[in-house]
Parts: structure tokens; C-alpha cells; sequence
């Protein structure tokens, strides 16, 4: 697994991240927003069920992504572990209720939005198609990276070993205090469960490694440890470009994670 910091760049007005294993592709675009370069406010949020004008934030970063706003697909997240296969056909409807989307068709941006969250975005080379996965703590422990690679592999023939995968900006381990709920959890489904999970000093809680828990799924599903990059960067302790709903409350902004074919 590479660990690189990733590079900051430019689209449009906003500041965006991008992953160096995507960077020389040059069928697929992909970024990752901050906090910078927002004109619409200073908390972007995407989802039709906040209060805050998202069909204006969703502009903005059509316009920085150079394509159109209905080209942009965002699920209606829900901590789900539920996948949805995206075409020119996808209907709002077909959003709902799902955190993670895949696609082989050009020109269709497929996008998520976190704030602590996991984002994990993925890449076949080969069979040319893309997934972006949102993953809390409650898609982690479901395994929704794993879901969705198998996905991919059922509906468009991908092998695991060509995805490239790269985890982006989200909460670490020394800011992810959870409790006997999430601890039971992790300790079922994740075998080394000893290696993602760090006791408190408060009885009753530990510290939870998203990432580690992440690249574990990845590997289990047969991505090769060299295609897959972290980011490495928590969202919790750098203020000043990430926004953080454990730090700044639930009503905070959000980062966009996409991948699009071009």
C-alpha cells in the first residue's frame, strides 16, 4: 500500500485534492473538494435532504468538473451497504437509501460526499470502470468496499487484482473514539480486529482505525496492496482544509470524492 500525501491542485475556482495513482490515467478525471474556493457558502452540503441550497453547491462543482449538473450522480446516503449500478437512465429514486456507485459509461460523474466518513474511490484500468464507496464506521464493519468491488466484478467482469484504489481525506484513529456498539461489530467481522482497534483509558471504548479497516477490505478482496493509496490525511485534525462532523457538529460541509470516465 502506497502512503502519499496527494496532490493539491486546481478545477475552476475550488481547491482539490487528487490521488497519485489515478493522476497518469488519462481515461478517468477524479478529485477530492476541501474547504477552499467555495463562492456558494462556506459549507458546501449535496444532498436534496438538507437545508442548505444544494442545487447551487452542486453548480459550483459542475462547473469546476467542466460537465454538466446532470451528469453528476450523488446517492442519497444513508450508512447503507447498498450499491447502485449508475447509467444515463439513473433516476433520483435509484439513489436513495444507496452509499456506494459504480458505472462503465463515459461522461457520468459519480460522486460522494463525507466529512469523517471514508472515501474510497475505485479504478479498473482493464474492463474501464469506476466505484466510489462512502464508508462510515457502519459501512465499514458491513463491508460495503468489499460489496461493491464484488459488484464490479459480477456486472462488468472486473478482476480485483487490476482495480487501483485510493483512500481518501476522513477521521483517524487517535480522533475515533467508539464504544461497545462498534467494538462488538468490528471484533465479528474483521479477523485481525486486534490491529484496528486501540483501548481507551475510558472503560467501555477504544480507538477505531478506518483506514486500516478499509485497505483491509480492499485487500481481501483481491486488490494488490501496490494499487492501493492513502491518502493519510485526517479530516478531524486538519481544520483548516477538511471538514469534520465529529469536530464541527453533523450541520458542518461536506468533501465531494468523484470519479468520472472520460
Amino acid at each position: 500500500m502506497k502512503h502519499t500525501l496527494m496532490r493539491k491542485t486546481n478545477f475552476g475556482s475550488l481547491s482539490v485534492l487528487q490521488f497519485d495513482i489515478f493522476r497518469k490515467e488519462q481515461t478517468i478525471k477524479h478529485c477530492i473538494t476541501t474547504k477552499e474556493g467555495w463562492k456558494t457558502g462556506e459549507k458546501p452540503r449535496f444532498s436534496e435532504s438538507c437545508e442548505h441550497p444544494w442545487k447551487e453547491y452542486r453548480k459550483e462543482f459542475s462547473k469546476a468538473m467542466e460537465v454538466a449538473p446532470e451528469q453528476i450522480y450523488f446517492p442519497k446516503q444513508t450508512h447503507s451497504d447498498l450499491v447502485e449500478v449508475v447509467t444515463e437512465q439513473t433516476t433520483r429514486k435509484d439513489l436513495e437509501g444507496k452509499d456506494a456507485l459504480i458505472t462503465n459509461q463515459k461522461g457520468l460523474c459519480i460522486a460522494i460526499q463525507t466529512a469523517d466518513c471514508v472515501p474510497v474511490l475505485l479504478f479498473d484500468p482493464k474492463q474501464k470502470v469506476i466505484g466510489v464507496v462512502h464508508a462510515g464506521w457502519r459501512g465499514t464493519v458491513d463491508k460495503l468496499v468489499k460489496k461493491t468491488i464484488e459488484r464490479m466484478s459480477r456486472e462488468f467482469g472486473c478482476c480485483p487484482e487490476n482495480i487501483k484504489a485510493g483512500i481518501g481525506p476522513s477521521i483517524y484513529k487517535h480522533a475515533y473514539e467508539v464504544g461497545d456498539d462498534v467494538i462488538s461489530l468490528v471484533i465479528e467481522k474483521f479477523p485481525n480486529y486486534k490491529a484496528l482497534l486501540i483501548p481507551s483509558v475510558r472503560d467501555g471504548k477504544a480507538f477505531f482505525d478506518l483506514w486500516e479497516a478499509n485497505r483491509t477490505l480492499l485487500t481481501e478482496s483481491g486488490v494488490n496492496a501496490e494499487n492501493i493509496e492513502l491518502l493519510g490525511m485526517c479530516s478531524y485534525e486538519l481544520e483548516c482544509l477538511f471538514f469534520s462532523a465529529r469536530r464541527d457538529g453533523a450541520d458542518t460541509g461536506r468533501m465531494v470524492s468523484c470519479l468520472m470516465l472520460n
